[in-house]
């Protein structure tokens, strides 16, 4: 049976890489992005089907999901990472604050609002949520304060997902795909995205009820909160 899987921020990136893995092995891949006439790469590959949506707008969710029908796998995928440097970096304004906790949190609680009715009608449903070894309370080095508080808070809105969606049978896991060389992750980065949507795609597929609320990396090792 072929199983539809939706990836959020599909456009560069490890979420392209998951897209087009994804629909090779035989998925129908419902791939968003906030800019549709942005994504030729994405809407080049076989077997994917671009939607255009802002993960923190719920009308707009609300209207795709009632498009999509059974819903096998949801990647909440879509982030931003701003203000890299430390307290006195100009541009930890109340702006980019808003913005990216608006994508990186808000975002993954409305997407996966939005969706669950699409994921009720799946036989396994699954929703993975791309967190970071930056969320963890052991890799608090300083600096980078915004993107690690919102990927902590989307770790810890996993694992409640993961308790009050268990018995709608749904799983849900967090994951840290390594350090990736993207236009986030940097050039020196340790492996390339392909690596990365190979090991998280398997993570997802060992996802089930018995291993709900997991974080692990895209190797399967358990990670720290």
């Amino acid at each position: 049976m072929t199983k539809t899987t939706l990836i959020t921020g599909a456009n560069r990136g490890i979420g392209l890489e998951m897209a087009r893995r994804a629909a090779a092995r035989g998925d129908r891949v419902l791939a968003s992005v906030r800019d549709p006439e942005r994504a030729s790469e994405l809407a080049a590959l076989p077997g994917v089907t671009v939607l255009g949506f802002d993960v923190t707008d719920p009308d707009v969710l609300a209207e795709a999901a009632a498009q999509t029908g059974p819903l096998d796998l949801l990647i909440c995928n879509a982030g931003q990472l701003r203000a890299r440097g430390g307290i006195d970096d100009p541009e930890h304004t109340p702006e980019i604050w808003d913005s990216v906790l608006m994508t990186n949190v808000a975002g993954v609680f409305f997407t996966v609002r939005a969706f669950l009715p699409c994921l009720a009608q799946a036989p396994a449903p699954k929703i993975a949520v791309i967190s970071s070894i930056m969320a963890s309370s052991e890799r608090a080095p300083g600096g980078s304060y915004l993107y690690r508080a919102s990927k902590a808070a989307a770790t810890n809105l996993a694992r409640n997902l993961a308790v009050d969606l268990k018995d709608k049978g749904i799983a849900v896991g967090a994951y840290h795909p390594g350090w990736v060389r993207t236009d986030m992750g940097g050039s020196s980065a340790d492996i390339d995205a392909g690596e990365s949507a190979q090991g998280l795609l398997a993570r997802f597929d060992a996802l089930s009820l018995e291993t709900t609320g997991v974080f692990e990396d895209y190797r399967g090792d358990p990670m720290a909160f």
